[in-house]
């Protein structure tokens, strides 16, 4: 059996899918309220803030995959998240299974270095020190050596479904309501954008690869990195007609977290937008050349023509 913690996101919505598309239907999804994906999934409602309760959950699996988010609220992450990572290690542990963790880039350096698995952290923000600190935990228990560890880390994410990033929120969400896109600091840097069905692929893949244990990877974004204004013209490209847009600068944004808790806690997060943000995911693609990386023509023809789909174009 596998077990995905945290199930009701978009990447464990996808990973679900994929799990039983390509590898298996005996998957049990944990959340406080889990909901099926497939018709053959065993659900379990478990609050990962409880030791007992993640034990039972993770009970007799194989594999365990950590995909649990949390509302971007600092001070929820700073009490929430480094407990509910250390039960569901403890449980796997206890379980004797392996344990994939899906991290993000929040760590990293927010400048015009292009970002490894080698990266050394460097958090500008109290959410970024929380992920800094739960990615090192994780490499602590690869380092221990007592069950299979993997960490699987994604850059920004755009896609289908419920998936959450400024690229979705002002750009891609705003293009598909008919409004007009409004793009983070500047237009003229370098962003790696993941489709988010991909990184749940990918992420069932490096689970399904005994040799991929006890690394960190980068999972497979194009390697293209469009800057802004390239991005927009591709999805005007798609629909057959010129997109204008508008940047709005950090000051501003800045500014609107005085007024939008939302903004507010992404403020930290704004650096980024103002260099170029290239996530290389070479290790990746080299162990896995057949792996299918889908370009931003296909996911922009996916979202912004066609209803939006689960799984990656091929």
């Amino acid at each position: 059996m596998q077990t995905i913690l945290g199930a009701n996101g978009q990447i464990a919505t996808e990973l679900a899918r994929e799990l039983a598309r390509a590898y298996t239907t005996d998957l049990r999804l944990v959340s406080r309220n889990p909901r099926k994906v497939n018709a053959s999934d065993a659900v379990a409602q478990a609050d990962l803030l409880d030791a007992g309760q993640t034990a039972a959950a993770v009970a007799g699996s194989e594999v365990v995959y950590f995909t649990a988010g949390l509302p971007a609220d600092t001070e929820l992450w700073e009490r929430q998240f480094p407990t509910m990572l250390r039960n569901a290690l403890n449980a796997t542990r206890a379980a004797g299974a392996a344990f994939a963790y899906f991290d993000n880039t929040y760590m990293y350096p927010q400048d015009d270095r292009v970002q490894t698995e080698e990266t050394p952290f460097a958090p500008v923000g109290p959410k970024g020190r929380v992920r800094a600190a739960m990615a090192t935990t994780v490499l602590e228990e690869i380092e221990r050596g007592d069950i299979p560890v993997l960490i699987a880390r994604a850059p920004e994410f755009y896609g289908p479904g419920k998936t959450q990033s400024f690229t979705n929120a002002l750009v891609l969400d705003r293009i598909r309501t008919g409004k007009r896109p409004l793009v983070p600091v500047r237009d003229d840097r370098r962003r790696t954008l993941i489709w988010t069905p991909d990184a749940s692929r990918a992420l069932a893949l490096l689970g399904h690869t005994t040799d991929a244990f006890g690394q960190t990877w980068h999972l497979p974004a194009p390697s293209k990195h469009p800057t802004y204004r390239e991005f927009v013209a591709t999805a005007g490209a798609v629909l057959g007609r010129d997109l204008g847009y508008s940047v709005i600068p950090k000051w501003l944004l800045s500014a609107a977290g005085y007024v939008s808790p939302q903004v507010r806690e992404m403020r930290e997060l704004l650096p980024r937008y103002r260099h170029d943000n290239v996530f290389d995911s070479t290790k990746f693609t080299s162990r896995f050349p057949g792996f299918d990386v889908t370009s931003h023509q296909q996911g922009l023809e996916s979202l912004l023509i066609a209803p939006p789909k689960t799984t990656s174009p091929r």
